[in-house]
């Protein structure tokens, strides 16, 4: 989980070097963080994940088009008019990389046992709210797993609890919806996922207090362990070892 500040962007690195980048933040944070996780002689990233096409998820992506090439894009297929998201489509486009619906159950195999399954949008969510749209995915390798829930809200936790089953929900980690927004992590829906740890991207003192107090209190009632990028910076995930993964 990169610290990008107030937005979201996580890159992910199979066994097989097949990598994937799901949000870029917002603009002017992402060029710096890559850097970091990436040989400065890598310059082709495999997919780009939008969650959501708000500013705070994409921004970034126009800094990394300018720098890397990009394979193929996934979205939900939320819409918004914003200069940014429409400047993101033109690139794709003038760069004929391949922009793909994301719908429940497509599966992406990053190789070497990392699967990422889709399990919402189920339905059209073009007439959604951009968060309630949310492209929501389960990250699996062995026995470990990550819940991806970009900015979704209750009402979309709602949808997934009623058309999954706890074993497909169940994860070692949550990625907090909404940088820990009192919108979202109901109790019903952290139960059914019963993280060790909760993962929240949010930017030291933001202007919209994120993440909320009743948010923090709904995890700990969990018994999660709570990481922010505003207190730790850029969070690590590594399964390096059989069974085995390390967080810090």
């Amino acid at each position: 989980m990169l610290d990008v500040g107030q937005g979201d962007a996580l890159f992910i690195e199979s066994p097989t070097g097949n990598q994937v980048l799901i949000d870029g933040g917002p603009p002017r944070k992402i060029l710096t963080e890559l850097s970091k996780v990436m040989s400065p002689f890598d310059r082709q990233i495999d997919a780009f994940i939008i969650s959501n096409p708000d500013q705070d998820h994409i921004g970034g992506f126009l800094d990394v088009l300018k720098t890397y090439e990009v394979k193929e894009v996934f979205e939900p297929g939320t819409l918004t008019d914003s200069k940014v998201y429409q400047n993101l489509k033109n690139e794709l486009k003038e760069k004929n990389i391949p922009s793909i619906l994301a719908k429940k159950g497509m599966k992406l195999d990053l190789g070497g046992g990392v699967l990422i399954e889709v399990l919402f949008p189920d339905r059209d969510v073009s007439a959604f709210a951009t968060n309630d749209g949310s492209l929501v995915a389960r990250l699996s390798y062995r026995n470990f797993s990550i819940m991806l829930t970009g900015d979704s809200t209750i009402k979309t936790e709602k949808i997934i609890l009623e058309n999954n089953s706890i074993s497909k929900l169940k994860s070692t980690v949550l990625k907090v919806g909404h940088h820990g927004s009192r919108t979202s992590s109901s109790e019903d829906f952290v139960k059914a996922i019963s993280p060790l740890y909760s993962l929240i991207s949010d930017g030291k003192d933001n202007k919209y207090g994120h993440p909320h107090q009743n948010t923090l209190d709904t995890l700990s009632l969990f018994n999660s362990k709570i990481l922010r990028t505003d207190l730790l910076g850029t969070i690590f995930i590594k399964c390096a070892k059989i069974n085995e993964c390390e967080i810090n």
